[in-house]
């Protein structure tokens, strides 16, 4: 096991950062989801296809890899479906689908991925395609993505479809969230025609999904950090800079304890998500159980440690404060996570 980046490794996520600071920097964060910003981050980096499969027309790069741009894409706060195609993604690998995982891997589609409790109901299953039916009350990303994959019950068990979300009989309606630089929408299906992908599996896409979202929370708690210790620098006050202080430099080292901890957990379980597919279920859970509940609170701090400024709508502080919230609740709050862990190790 491999916990330290390698030379490749470092210069994507330096290649994503550079991208990202200049496509997508914070100011620009406030504006939205920006099609061409994500038409980019396809086309000229390929990190939509990262991780589908090469015959697909993906890079085939493991879950290390993609830890690195999820790490960027959080800390830089980006907008749109990137982590909801993401997701898609990896549960469209237990399921592969030619047509789909070569349009997420082209960057001519963004896809979304619904929660893993299954609210839809497939009828008339002939073949590859289905009619479904069923509300879906928060989909990530829902308003910009254009196909849903979810799973689907029908009389002979939990099948796997995918939904064009600009067709018949599928009503969206845009959700106010928290987190404003990424939407989420309530989507409705009445007898929505699907394509039937297959039998849904039992093969940890779950847990993967904890390892992707656990690696954009590193980000945000990174960025977060980054940002606070700058200002301790800078910032004076009663002819001091306000780093300076016992009270603020031991909360700036707890803050920093917090972030090394969860990169150890972030890259082991990328680790065991590539290489130690036993080892994946306890990483998984590990990750969200610590990270989630991390991230959050280093968003906190560095929110409280700017003080009044800190809570003004123009300060960047509560950007990271919220993205960090709904991300920890995004798969399940923290407990749901630490009762899989302390299951999983017979406690």
């Amino acid at each position: 096991m491999k916990l330290v980046l390698s030379q490749e490794q470092r210069e994507l996520r330096a290649a994503v950062r550079a991208f990202l600071g200049a496509a997508s920097p914070l100011p620009k964060v406030r504006e939205g989801y920006d099609p061409e910003v994500y038409a980019r981050l396809s086309g000229e980096l390929g990190l939509s296809g990262l991780i589908v499969a090469e015959e697909y027309g993906g890079a085939g790069a493991g879950f290390a890899e993609l830890a690195v741009v999820l790490e960027e894409t959080g800390a830089a706060l980006l907008p749109g479906p990137f982590l909801a195609t993401t997701f898609a993604a990896i549960a469209l690998a237990e399921v592969p689908d030619k047509e789909l995982l070569t349009a997420i891997a082209e960057g001519r589609i963004a896809a979304t991925l619904a929660q893993p409790s299954i609210d839809l109901i497939a009828d008339e299953v002939a073949g590859e395609s289905a009619t479904v039916t069923g509300t879906l009350a928060q989909v990530l990303s829902g308003m910009e993505a254009d196909v849903l994959v979810s799973p689907a019950l029908t009389g002979d068990g939990v099948i796997m479809v995918a939904v064009e979300l600009a067709g018949e009989g599928v009503t969206r309606t845009a959700l106010e969230t928290l987190d404003l630089t990424r939407g989420q929408a309530r989507v409705e299906l009445a007898g929505a025609r699907a394509r039937v992908l297959g039998p849904r599996t039992e093969g940890g896409v779950g847990d993967r999904l904890a390892v992707a979202l656990a690696a954009e929370q590193l980000g945000v708690m990174r960025a977060a950090l980054d940002a606070i210790v700058a200002y301790a620098k800078v910032r004076v006050t009663f002819g001091r800079y306000i780093g300076s202080y016992q009270g603020v430099k031991h909360k700036l080292a707890d803050m920093h304890c917090k972030l090394e901890q969860a990169e150890s957990i972030v890259r082991y379980a990328a680790w065991a998500a590539d290489e130690s597919p036993g080892e994946l279920p306890e990483a998984a859970a590990l990750a969200q159980a610590y990270v989630g509940r991390a991230c959050f609170e280093v968003a906190r701090d560095h929110l409280l440690l700017h003080g009044g400024i800190g809570y003004t709508w123009e300060h960047d502080a509560h950007l990271f404060y919220k993205r960090a919230k709904t991300d920890e609740v995004l798969l399940g709050p923290p407990r749901v996570h630490r009762a899989r862990l302390a299951e999983s190790l017979g406690l």
